[in-house]
């Protein structure tokens, strides 16, 4: 069962950018092969609700965590091998009569580029079928989870067929007869093409689970454990931004009895690094990777809508508040059809005036609050609205980024703490950066 994720919360979080690398599926991308590149991606782009699903993917990780496991193949086999099989014209089929003085000039003239071309296909196909029965031979022999076994169980499967058997018994790629190489062609290409291609795609999860250790390894990640109760949490500790340098850790916990968190704090205090790194984690958590936390634990959630980065639409005459309006209005009908959504708004309400923006932000904190069963994290700047809340609704947790003043100077900890902070240093920046004065003319 998917986890719902719409472009917006994609690229709020930026778990899939735009090919500039800054990204949360560059962070993991240290795959081998483009078939692994691709499936991390999918992965990426379709992360999992269901409890079994991301339980199987989080015990294949750590099993090649804790193993330490190489890649066992030679990555550079695997384009050639995906040319080689998607080729399936009939008319490129090698026959046994064509061994004849014109096929034996050519080679020796160098002509024979068709033949040479499936030759080296089936030498790589073979070199693959002889590493992959060497990897799962030694891990076979080793305890395993039933789960990673019942996979491991279905490779080997194919490999013991009688048309492929034949693998256990080769070593390695030798010399071989042109007979030998049409028999092999024949069978790769037309006869077991199918399994071959599924052998590959477990190749291309190895390939993925690999990388995916190895970067929890080199960045101290940890797996989130999954809570099976019926009451729903979130538990963080040591949560931080997997691509902020020196990124500050904090702890946060929300359940049903405090399901919403009104979250302030000054500009460039944090709020929006703090949201972005809620969304990840929950994020990371659904794929079934690791998260950048010291502990996770959390109930299984249906889905998640971010509005951080909420773009104008001008090419169909929106402004920003009606976009942000239209994606309030989608929210609510998505939690009122669904439990367990997490919903993160950033300034909700900023394009309007402040007294619009005041009303608008009590009326729609306090009905989101409603729906207990989902998760809400909601941060503002109109303060003002946090003491109304406060008198309305007895399930919303108040939290604040603080600002240190160090003169005229402020410094941020970026570390949560309870209430509501009452600063506001907008004006206090532009006089620190002299605006006014870079702006005064002799009369």
């Amino acid at each position: 069962m998917a986890f719902k994720a719409d472009n917006q919360t994609i690229n709020d979080l930026r778990i899939i950018g735009q090919g500039k690398g800054n990204d949360i599926y560059s962070l993991f991308n240290k795959t081998k092969t483009r078939g692994g590149a691709k499936i991390l991606k999918d992965m990426f782009m379709y992360p999992r609700s269901r409890a079994d699903e991301i339980t199987h993917r989080v015990n294949t990780i750590k099993y090649f965590k804790e193993e330490g496991t190489v890649f066992p193949f030679n990555n550079a086999i695997f384009d050639t091998i995906e040319l080689y099989l998607g080729d399936t014209d009939e008319r490129t089929r090698l026959v046994t009569h064509s061994d004849g003085v014109k096929r034996k000039f050519d080679h020796i003239i160098g002509a024979d580029a068709h033949y040479q071309q499936i030759s080296k296909g089936v030498s790589d196909t073979l070199q693959f079928l002889i590493d992959l029965n060497r990897f799962v031979a030694t891990k076979g022999n080793k305890p395993i989870k039933e789960d990673l076994h019942k996979d491991m169980g279905a490779v080997k499967a194919i490999l013991d067929t009688p048309p492929i058997v034949f693998i256990k018994s080769m070593e390695k790629v030798g010399k071989r007869s042109y007979a030998k190489t049409v028999e092999y062609d024949q069978l790769f290409r037309f006869t077991i093409r199918k399994d071959i291609l599924k052998l590959l795609h477990y190749a291309y999860e190895v390939d993925v689970f690999i990388a995916v250790a190895e970067v929890a390894q080199n960045l101290g990640l940890t797996f989130a454990e999954i809570e099976n109760g019926k009451n729903n949490i979130i538990e963080m500790k040591g949560v931080y931004h997997p691509l902020v340098p020196g990124a500050v850790a904090n702890d946060i916990v929300i359940t049903e009895e405090n399901n919403m968190v009104f979250l302030t704090g000054a500009n460039m205090a944090g709020k929006s690094t703090f949201m972005k790194t809620f969304g990840i984690a929950v994020y990371l958590a659904h794929v079934g990777f690791p998260v950048p936390a010291k502990r996770m634990r959390l109930s299984m959630q249906n889905g998640m809508f971010t509005t951080i980065n909420l773009a104008d639409n001008l090419n169909m005459g929106f402004s920003h508040f009606y976009a942000e309006v239209s994606r309030v209005k989608k929210v609510a009908e998505a939690v009122n059809g669904n439990e367990r959504l997490i919903v993160v708004f950033d300034e909700l309400f900023r394009g309007t005036n402040v007294k619009d923006a005041y009303e608008a932000t009590v009326a729609v904190v306090g009905a989101l609050a409603n729906k207990r069963k989902c998760t809400f994290i909601i941060s503002t700047h109109i303060i003002e609205a946090g003491a109304d809340l406060k008198v309305m609704k007895d399930n919303i947790r108040f939290l604040y980024l603080p600002t240190v003043m160090r003169g005229t100077r402020p410094e941020y900890t970026y570390t949560l703490k309870e209430g509501i902070t009452s600063d506001r240093h907008g004006m206090l920046i532009i006089e620190n950066e002299k605006i006014l004065d870079i702006l005064k003319t002799d009369a």
